[in-house]
């Protein structure tokens, strides 16, 4: 009798956790997900501030000093406004844990409870996909596109760039970078919730890479050549990475 009544209170809050929320309160609940991401960017971007003049000097304007490309500063207060820029920019990249972090418990209502145990080891992948695909681009497209753009044209022509328009293609490339190295944990995520088959990843093949091509004009700044090629040939190989990780998800499954 006991063991029935027990089984009937777990059941009611078995009940009582999977009830469906109202509007307002996943409002209520994005609200502050976005609060407490906000909050540790302002963490991440005050840390970043005590270390700032080490990441301007030996991190951010290490790729045009090895390209061989010269900065220089136009506006008055110029590097004052760039300095905050870059705190709020490394602020998002050092939050990036706790922004996924936020994200999926905000989601993870919408799942079931097989699902939400996935949620740590989600939350680590995405940001390891999202760190090495900035490290991609800091080592790899960076170098590359600096060099081109700085030895490009003729010798009588002086290449000097402007450093706000530096630093705004460094922090572009080095984001977008990380977005798309998002891809394969899509991946993996929509192939658990039954959303994405391999079947279908390779049937559309020829087209995602179309989609590819445009997306990396699109991302890479200005018309570099050289920027477009590096981040297409990763993009489609992490295309088909996707699709194995999308077929091991549902054998799992």
């Amino acid at each position: 009798m006991s063991d029935l009544v027990l089984n009937d209170n777990n059941s009611e809050k078995e009940i009582d956790d999977e009830r469906e929320m109202t509007f307002l309160e996943h409002l209520e609940e994005l609200r502050w997900r976005i609060i407490y991401s906000l909050i540790g960017v302002v963490v991440g971007a005050i840390i970043a501030w005590i270390f700032i003049d080490y990441l301007v000097d030996y991190i951010l304007l290490k790729p045009a000093k090895d390209s061989g490309a010269e900065l220089q500063n136009l506006r008055p207060f110029g590097q004052l406004f760039l300095y905050m820029q870059i705190a709020i920019m490394v602020g998002i990249i050092i939050s990036i844990p706790n922004i996924f972090y936020q994200f999926w418990q905000f989601i993870s209502p919408a799942l079931h409870k097989r699902e939400r145990k996935y949620l740590l080891s989600i939350v680590i992948f995405s940001s390891l996909c999202f760190l090495l695909g900035i490290a991609f681009a800091y080592f790899v497209m960076l170098p590359l596109a600096l060099k081109f753009a700085a030895q490009f044209g003729s010798a009588a022509i002086k290449n000097q760039f402007a450093i706000d328009e530096y630093m705004s293609i460094i922090i572009s490339v080095m984001l977008a970078a990380g977005l798309v190295f998002e891809l394969p944990m899509i991946s993996f995520f929509l192939s658990k919730l039954g959303i994405l088959k391999p079947s279908f990843m390779r049937r559309y093949r020829r087209h995602a890479y179309v989609i590819i091509i445009i997306a990396a004009a699109f991302l890479t700044p200005g018309t570099d050549p050289v920027s477009q090629i590096i981040l297409t040939v990763p993009l489609i190989i992490l295309y088909e990475i996707s699709i194995l990780i999308s077929k091991l998800s549902q054998k799992k499954s």
